[in-house]
């Protein structure tokens, strides 16, 4: 049986005074205890501040990005071993870090394996723009990104690999994925890890949910086959909204 993460990509937001108030506000929220793992994934400013109130929890730290480099003259990049001493978890090819700074496959492979070396977790974003999606290229699109950014993984590094389906149309627009649809991409991506490494590996890949997420769409898309949890941006930021979305999918642990 998965255990679901609940995964909150802060993107651009809070200072470390306001990270502290949200750790403070969630602390007695996690009582009764969640039984779905919990991530934040704060700006890296927020990551020492996140990581000194997470002493008295048990939430998961994760960092937004990184650069695929140990040292050198990289102006403004963050390496994995610095990260290291915060977090266990990097997102990797976020639709953002894809459409406004033009990462490309290359580069999020390039990452994935970095974080690997340093016994990090990526977090593989992938998705779809509405265009593709209405040109019936969704598969075609998300295939790509998966054989271009998994690119020499092996199925023993598997297990410590998360992948995130956020179709782009549906991120920060109120737009969400109809479960019907989100389940197909979900399973679609499955199947794509059965057909290139095997079927007990692709069972432990962690399949997310990112798009809109929130509360009120939460059970039916967690009630899916293939949905092991969700990436959760705006309602993220408040704990009380994070925290309900954690205790429906404890709900339907499967």
């Amino acid at each position: 049986m998965k255990r679901f993460l609940i995964a909150g990509n802060w993107k651009l937001n809070k200072t470390a005074k306001e990270t502290n108030l949200f750790f403070t506000t969630l602390q007695p929220l996690l009582s009764p205890a969640i039984q779905s793992e919990l991530l934040i994934c704060p700006p890296f400013t927020s990551l020492p501040t996140a990581a000194k109130a997470n002493e008295r929890m048990n939430v998961s730290l994760g960092a937004q990005n990184v650069y695929p480099k140990s040292s050198g003259a990289f102006t403004g990049e963050i390496a994995p071993a610095m990260l290291r001493e915060w977090v266990s978890y990097v997102l990797v090819g976020h639709s953002e870090r894809r459409t406004l700074f033009h990462e490309t496959n290359a580069l999020i492979n390039e990452k994935i394996h970095a974080l690997f070396k340093e016994s990090l977790k990526p977090i593989l974003c992938v998705g779809e723009t509405l265009e593709e999606r209405k040109q019936d290229r969704a598969c075609s699109v998300i295939g790509d990104e998966l054989e271009q950014g998994l690119k020499g993984v092996t199925k023993e590094q598997l297990p410590q690999l998360t992948i995130a389906y956020e179709p782009i149309w549906a991120i920060g627009t109120g737009e969400t994925a109809t479960p019907e649809i989100a389940e197909m991409m979900h399973a679609f991506i499955y199947d794509w890890l059965v057909q290139h490494f095997d079927a007990p590996s692709a069972e432990a890949v962690r399949l997310l949910y990112g798009g809109s997420l929130k509360s009120s769409n939460a059970k039916p898309l967690f009630q899916q086959r293939h949905i092991d949890g969700g990436l959760i941006g705006g309602a993220s930021l408040e704990p009380r909204s994070f925290i309900e979305i954690a205790r429906i999918a404890d709900q339907i642990q499967k």
